[in-house]
């Protein structure tokens, strides 16, 4: 049984220099087509939506958005509330990405290089709101040389270990139920792979995905309220 991540086309740009695609990048495809075609169908279906829900569909939409809505608020408050629209978008990714492994599909977010630039991105975030809430009051600055200016190299590390400490946390329960998933089906028959091991991959793709697409997106709104004044 192999675990290794598998190239299954190569595209040359010169002769030396080429690009692997592979299946992270045909799952992270697939993945990014599934939101497209989402968004394409909300925003059909939005036009159709009435002051009091009608359908399912737009129950289940309105739910989901005010669920995600209140718990930014709670977490970053309504100042800082509109960053929620990233997040939200991050964790649609991040959650369709874990559970892609009950469709047969390697788990994007089980390929290290899918997690850490998409952690990385909370860090860059954690910047972005340090220096737009904080630099006319000269804390940004300040902020990397407390409590004194010899903790500036730990300072930077620190804000930087976040994002691999995100990363490692997500790479490391996808690739971690992916392998022990494929060890289970390996042991049964593929008559009666819908029993035990079916019951087992619903639980590690769909509900341990979902509650570490979560995580990571709570994780990282944790992080970047960290970064505002703390008079707010």
């Amino acid at each position: 049984m192999n675990f290794d991540i598998q190239a299954r086309w190569r595209l040359y740009i010169t002769d030396n220099i080429w690009i692997n695609i592979t299946d992270t990048t045909i799952s992270t495809w697939i993945v990014g087509a599934v939101l497209i075609l989402l968004a394409v169908v909300v925003r059909v279906k939005l036009k159709k939506f009435k002051p009091v829900p009608e359908t399912r569909f737009q129950n289940i939409i309105e739910a989901l958005v005010e669920f995600f809505d209140n718990h930014v608020t709670t977490i970053m408050t309504k100042k800082y509330a509109h960053f929620g629209a990233w997040f939200f978008g991050l964790f649609l990714f991040l959650l369709l990405a874990n559970i892609s492994g009950i469709f047969g599909l390697r788990p994007p977010t089980a390929d290290f290089a899918t997690t850490f630039p998409l952690a990385f991105t909370t860090v860059i975030l954690m910047q972005v709101i340090g220096i737009r809430y904080n630099m006319k009051k000269g804390e940004y600055v300040k902020e990397f040389f407390r409590p004194v200016f010899i903790f500036f190299p730990l300072n930077v590390a620190s804000d930087i270990s976040r994002s691999i400490s995100l990363s490692l946390r997500l790479f490391g329960n996808m690739l971690g139920g992916l392998v022990l998933m494929g060890l289970i089906y390996g042991l049964f028959p593929r008559l009666v792979q819908i029993g035990v091991p079916g019951a087992l991959s619903l639980y590690f793709d769909l509900f341990v995905g979902a509650l570490h697409a979560f995580i990571f997106v709570t994780l990282s709104m944790y992080f970047l309220m960290m970064k505002v004044p703390e008079t707010d």
